[in-house]
């Protein structure tokens, strides 16, 4: 069929927690990850989906790396909807949005928390309030990253009421230990909820470490979008790192030529998320 809806593909280069220890092809320095996603971009990437490291590889939440990031980006990828994180592995309290007077395209929004492999991620409903506000301020799209089905619940909810004024775009995010496995029956019932609680609305998934194959091929048969990256999963299989970003989107990509569904240009990513035309 060529009828069917484009695939939005999310590269997430980098992430907080994997270091070139657990694979020489981490993107952690600004030339690094500009290289890695202008590789992804041409792959077929529409989304970039962005953390900062300090030079030590920990992570970092300062605005300078995230707009050096940006223009990069902007220069070497026309037309990719960058989307930064406000995850709380990198900042604390308001720190975790100092970035977003950059003004994105997009930016990651926890409305819950829930069980790290060895914390708690936290997400007190001030500062969910706090970054949602800022968001509005400053024109960019949330994200929503949904730990848990009171997460799809719980974007609905600030939707309804305003504080996050489009459409809610609501990625599912399976396989972290201690939270929720990646779970067809689960998977199946996020699907629905989404669909009855935000008529219209997209939605993404994102499957961790062997998860993410998994959860890219259940999100392109289901007719949503994939995300796929060295932050989530270093390896091609068991035995095999990954060589880049761009060798696991091309698997996302190959994912949807046998589905039969087209990839989303930036282009075609924008308008399917309501979001303004690239300059």
């Amino acid at each position: 069929m060529t009828d069917q809806k484009p695939c939005i593909i999310c590269v997430a280069i980098t992430g907080s927690l994997p270091t070139k220890a657990n694979n020489p092809a981490v993107p952690i320095t600004v030339d690094e990850q500009v290289e890695s996603t202008h590789e992804a971009f041409e792959a077929g990437a529409a989304i970039l989906h962005a953390h900062v490291r300090n030079d030590d590889q920990t992570p970092s939440s300062d605005p300078e790396k995230f707009a050096r990031l940006k223009e990069g980006v902007e220069k070497h990828c026309p037309g990719m909807i960058i989307q930064f994180s406000t995850g709380g592995r990198s900042g604390a309290g308001h720190e975790r949005g100092g970035m977003l007077p950059l003004k994105p395209d997009m930016a990651s929004l926890s409305v819950g928390s829930n069980n790290f492999p060895n914390r708690v991620y936290e997400n007190p409903p001030d500062l969910i309030d706090w970054l949602a506000e800022e968001m509005r301020t400053y024109e960019v799209k949330p994200e929503i990253e949904a730990f848990d089905l009171s997460h799809i619940h719980q974007a609905a909810k600030m939707h309804a009421d305003g504080r996050i004024p489009q459409t809610p775009y609501i990625q599912f995010v399976m396989g972290v230990k201690n939270a929720m496995p990646a779970d067809k029956d689960v998977f199946d019932y996020y699907v629905k909820t989404v669909e009855r609680l935000v008529p219209g609305g997209e939605w993404c998934a994102a499957g961790i470490g062997p998860a993410q194959i998994k959860l890219n091929e259940w999100a392109v048969a289901a007719g949503g979008h994939a995300r796929a990256g060295l932050e989530d999963n270093v390896r091609l299989d068991k035995e095999t790192l990954a060589p880049s970003n761009a060798s696991l989107i091309k698997r996302v990509v190959d994912i949807c030529q046998r589905h039969e569904r087209p990839v989303a240009t930036p282009d075609q990513a924008r308008a399917m998320l309501g979001l303004r035309q690239a300059a």
